[in-house]
This record gives structure tokens, sequence and C-alpha cells, in this order.
């Protein structure tokens, strides 16, 4: 008996921000990076930790707690930085994204993903795609465009050109 579905299994890198862990596709990380010396910018927003060099290129990095309304990153020896290919309507960005640390690369197949929960207005779960439960373990799988304002890329794409 075949039992065809419209399902796909798709890759997504995993992390940790705080207890709760994330998944991000693998077509939007461009890179994963040690955690180096990073060149604060004056005036930058709260959440922007400032920038570092990636292979010649001006890469702004993000405090991914700091954006998710949790105490700034602490630093220790798992905290590293996913780089992250965003497009946007008109460009491909490139953002580095402070994570506690990284757990694996899982295959999870789309009917896996639940519709992300709707908790009321004030919750702000737009960037949130869907959850995924694997060994009583809820993933959240991010809309990684989506966690960023147009304002906030803008101001990421300023800091960039203001170095």
């Amino acid at each position: 008996m075949n039992t065809a579905t419209n399902s796909k299994v798709k890759s997504y890198l995993t992390f940790k921000i705080g207890e709760e862990e994330y998944g991000a596709h693998v077509d939007e990380v461009l890179n994963i990076l040690e955690l180096q010396e990073i060149t604060k910018v004056p005036k930058s927003p709260d959440y922007m930790k400032g920038v570092i060099n990636l292979r010649g290129m001006v890469l702004p990095v993000i405090d991914t707690r700091m954006k998710f309304n949790m105490p700034p990153t602490e630093f220790t020896d798992n905290t590293c930085i996913v780089v992250m290919d965003l497009q946007t309507n008109k460009e491909m960005i490139h953002i580095g994204a402070l994570v506690d640390s990284v757990i694996a690369v899982r295959e999870i197949d789309d009917a896996m993903i639940e519709s992300s929960p709707n908790i009321g207005k004030t919750y702000k779960s737009e960037f949130i795609s869907g959850v995924v439960n694997i060994d009583d373990n809820f993933i959240m799988i991010l809309d990684l465009i989506k966690l960023f304002t147009d304002g906030e890329i803008k101001e990421i794409k300023e800091v960039k050109l203001n170095i």
C-alpha cells in the first residue's frame, strides 16, 4: 500500500537561545563561527553587539537573546555566531547572530511542523513559522527575515555603511 504525501524532509540547524531550542533552515545559514572579538559600533541599536570581519566583509552581529527580550548573552565556550543569509524584498543581507550553543543539523519532515501557537496580540510570534516536537523537546522554527522590521534592516545596513 502506497501512502504518498506531499510533505518534504528539510534540514534545519538547531541551536539554543536561553533554555529554548530554535531551528533555522540550512539554506539561510551561511556559516557557524567560533566566538571572536566583536568591534562595538557607536549609536547602534541595543541588540547590535557590533561587527566582525568575515573574509574581508563587515558582518553586523546581533545578540539574539536581546532581540527576544532576554538578558544579554553571557559568553561561554559554547557561544558562537551563526552567519545568516537573509533575502529581503530588494537584496540579500548577511547578519551574524549570537547563540548560546549550536546543537545539530536535524532532518525534519514538513508534516511534523505544527503552526506557531497564537497566544494573543501582545505576544509577537510572527517570526516563528512553526513548532516541532522531537522526543518531547519543542523546537521553534524561525522565519529569520521576520525577526527584523524594515527599520531594523535599514539600521543594520547603515551600521555596515558607516564603518
